[in-house]
């Protein structure tokens, strides 16, 4: 039995099809700094938040807490973060970036632009503006679902 659906008028299709292309894009381009995009993305939420825990980072990053914990791991291990007590809690371990990291985080900035002017090439500001807008309001619906459902 073939298995039929309309994927070309699916939002959920091209959105996942496009996020993984970026993905790839940016695993590739990040390859010779020795870090993965998922690390990057912890890196960047340290980086707007400050020192997390790893529950925050989980669902900053809307991972499962397993995840993260596995990413840690690594990057713990690879020198990129550590982890260290809370002062209110010393079972709940706070992660923070480690001098490792300054060195190289321009680098990762520069890399995400390049990913990011060739996935937009030839979009007008305008475009761009309503891309963003359009995204927002989906994480917006998805967000209030999650809520409700919570």
């Amino acid at each position: 039995m073939a298995l039929k659906y309309d994927f070309q008028s699916s939002p959920s299709f091209w959105i996942g099809l496009t996020n993984h292309l970026l993905e790839r894009a940016m695993n590739r381009k990040l390859a010779p700094t020795g870090i993965t995009l998922r690390q990057v993305q912890v890196l960047a939420t340290l980086s707007l938040f400050g020192e997390r825990s790893q529950v925050d980072l989980s669902e900053d990053l809307r991972v499962e807490p397993s995840t993260v914990v596995r990413v840690l791991d690594r990057m713990e291990r690879d020198g990129w973060v550590e982890r260290h007590p809370a002062p209110d809690d010393r079972r709940k371990k706070l992660i923070r970036t480690t001098d490792k990291v300054k060195p190289t985080w321009n680098k990762i900035i520069n890399l995400g632009e390049e990913v990011r002017d060739l996935a937009t090439a030839g979009f007008s500001e305008e475009e761009l503006e309503t891309l963003k807008s359009l995204l927002g309001r989906i994480q917006e619906n998805l967000d209030a679902v999650e809520q409700d459902d919570a």
